[in-house]
């Protein structure tokens, strides 16, 4: 794709040649995102984890819970960006409960916390350590 094709899509010659570089990306596969969620100084598990320690309670993700919310987003076609939503979804009532439940020390998020995220109707805490 060069700065032509992007005219005959309709943008208009002064707006193009402000854009200094045109690339394709390929899409995110599910361990690209797991990898997202894991890897980076500043990776958003680290940040939960980080904020759950505020509260002296060790925050824990099995394999397979990081691949379903790899696999959601891949899904729904959320990408790297959807990965915060969805790992915010999952740990909202718990955020919101440990504060008030000092037994709790260990908390592990499953693939059935990450599946079953929506459902507010549910106990997430019938299996709190």
């Amino acid at each position: 794709m060069n700065s032509d094709d992007l005219m005959d899509y309709g943008l208009i010659p002064e707006f193009v040649g402000r854009l200094p570089v045109v690339v394709t990306v390929e899409p995110l596969e599910e361990d690209d995102l797991v990898r997202i969620l894991t890897e980076p100084k500043n990776a958003l598990l680290r940040q939960y984890k980080k904020l759950f320690a505020l509260d002296d309670v060790e925050l824990e993700f099995t394999e397979e819970a990081l691949r379903a919310a790899a696999e959601e987003a891949i899904e729904y076609k959320m990408g790297a960006r959807g990965l915060r939503t969805i790992i915010e979804e999952t740990l909202l009532d718990v955020m919101f409960e440990i504060p008030s439940r000092p037994e709790i020390s260990h908390w592990t998020v499953t693939r059935e916390h990450v599946r079953n995220r929506r459902q507010r109707d549910h106990d997430v805490f019938v299996d709190a350590a």
